[in-house]
């Protein structure tokens, strides 16, 4: 029997810091840059006759003006009041697999921080080389696909990518016109609707069957015809369970003339065991800051790796990089790409975090990461499920390394659900946002992911406070209600979030908007 351990006291270092843009003073410097000599500037002239007039500003911006001491003061306050893989456990990120980064990646990758995505491809060869054998050499190995692009920014990014080939593909064969739908799946990650909508096509979607806890073959059978241009799914899909008649799916797709493309953000338990070829697709993608040992940073930095058969190659994004026996190349001349989906090649460092992960990890630690993956998402249901409040809505066997979860009798016998909880379970030092994306069609869920690199000892101590916060939730429901008590954040008033006048989403128009509201 396990005995969950004793939760630790915590409370949040908590400053009251404002952003970087009010504590500036006039006239505040960081470095006094030193006056350019005269006859160096009667050599050089005017350096703003470069740029061209309607890059030039017409004022200067609006920078903070503020002494190094204050930099540095404003931000290692923030560090202390932040919550990440490096200072606590965050197996709750739900789809968004968090796991540890090798800090000796970390600093291979600020080596290149100078190299400029511009440079004549003879000064980056090395580069050139990580790039292009990070997808020939690992990428083949656990896809099976033949050849990459590196340019997404990230797995929708990605997604958009591939819908956009699959238009290509079918544009070049004179079906575009017909072939207007893509198959998807409710529990497929909400990006495999929107962006090929975006895309242009319109979306079916496939909902689950009660007893599978997935859509079932013969509803795709019902679904594709002859307007079906591909199909863009996950495997497993977000709640975790596997499709084991996924090569049935593609075929199906295949025979009704449509692409099959796989949306692999979240890989982590399948490296070495299963690949998208065997599994019937054309394409695929990968999160590197996912499953390839890259820090996962909310929205970056970031990269979709998109992986095609060979057939498909001509369509993927320019540049690509191609090796003649010699020397690594930018192939611009691709006439069938669709053209740029991204700025220059992709994010290189996270490319280069992963290429050393991969290359330190190799086909046998590739296989045990995802063997313990499972492993410890198995041990994990186990804790989970003593939990007061926690229910499970599909029971099946087929699991991987997640699993959604519903508070849904937590949320029938207090009155608090999901949200309250994720606010509450931050006062024990346990990063938030364990939530699951929308749709929510299980009804209250969280979906925790105890990846590899998270110990017994890590998933013990989670678990106990996810118990612990449940159990308060039926003894003192205002204590969670009312929650965070002990941490840097607040409870939000969420009643305002639908309201665009309320809120901003850069700074330039928090400051219009306060200045309106002020006249």
């Amino acid at each position: 029997m396990t005995t969950l351990p004793k939760l630790r006291p915590y409370r949040a270092q908590s400053w009251s810091e404002p952003v970087v843009t009010e504590l500036g003073r006039k006239g505040e410097r960081g470095l006094a840059v030193p006056r350019v000599e005269p006859e160096v500037a009667k050599a050089v002239g005017n350096p703003s006759v470069l740029v061209p007039p309607r890059m030039r500003r017409r004022q200067p911006p609006g920078l903070p003006e503020l002494s190094q001491p204050q930099v540095l003061r404003h931000y290692l306050r923030l560090s202390q009041q932040t919550l990440g893989m490096d200072v606590n456990i965050d197996l709750g990120e739900g789809t968004c697999t968090m796991k540890y980064s090798p800090k000796v990646s970390e600093d291979m990758s600020s080596r290149i921080a100078e190299v400029h995505p511009l440079q004549d491809e003879n000064t980056i060869q090395g580069v050139l080389e990580v790039v292009y054998k990070l997808g020939k050499v690992f990428l083949r190995e656990v896809s099976g696909m033949d050849e990459f692009s590196f340019q997404s920014g990230g797995g929708s990014d990605a997604v958009f990518a591939m819908a956009s080939m699959m238009r290509k593909y079918h544009e070049m064969n004179g079906e575009l016109g017909k072939r207007n739908e893509i198959i998807t799946t409710v529990f497929s990650h909400p990006c495999d609707a929107a962006v090929p909508a975006v895309a242009g096509f319109d979306v079916v979607m496939l909902y689950p069957d009660e007893k599978l806890g997935r859509p079932s073959t013969e509803a795709l059978e019902a679904a594709v015809s002859e307007r079906t241009a591909g199909v863009m799914i996950t495997n497993p899909e977000d709640t975790g369970i596997f499709n084991t008649e996924i090569d049935e799916w593609t075929r199906i797709v295949h025979d009704a003339g449509g692409l099959c493309g796989y949306d692999q953000a979240n890989a982590n338990a399948l490296l070495g065991i299963t690949r998208a070829r065997e599994a019937g697709f054309d394409m695929c993608f990968f999160n590197l800051h996912k499953t390839f040992g890259s820090p996962h940073g909310s929205d970056g930095p970031a990269c979709g790796a998109v992986c095609v058969r060979e057939e498909l190659a001509r369509f993927l994004p320019v540049p690509v990089v191609t090796f003649d026996g010699k020397r690594y190349h930018l192939d611009y001349d691709r006439p069938d790409s669709i053209g740029k989906v991204r700025d220059f090649m992709g994010n290189v460092p996270v490319m280069l975090r992963a290429y050393m992960w991969a290359l330190s990890m190799g086909a046998e630690g590739m296989r045990t990461a995802a063997e313990v993956s499972t492993i410890n998402n198995c041990y994990l249901e186990k804790l989970v499920m003593k939990a007061p409040g926690v229910v499970k809505h599909y029971e099946t066997d087929k699991r991987v390394d997640q699993i959604r979860y519903s508070l849904q009798k937590l949320k029938e016998d207090t009155g608090l659900g999901t949200a309250d909880v994720n606010r509450r379970i931050v006062d024990y030092g346990i990063q938030s946002t364990f939530l699951s994306h929308h749709p929510w069609v299980v009804p209250e869920p969280f979906t925790p992911e105890p990846c590899e690199t998270y110990s017994k000892a890590d998933i013990d101590y989670w678990a106990a406070v996810l118990t612990r916060v449940c159990q308060e939730a039926y003894d003192d429901p205002d204590l969670i209600r009312d929650a965070p008590h002990r941490s840097t954040i607040h409870k939000m008033n969420e009643s305002e979030l639908d309201d665009p006048e309320k809120w901003a989403m850069t700074w330039r128009a928090a400051v219009r908007k306060r200045k309106d509201l002020m006249r």
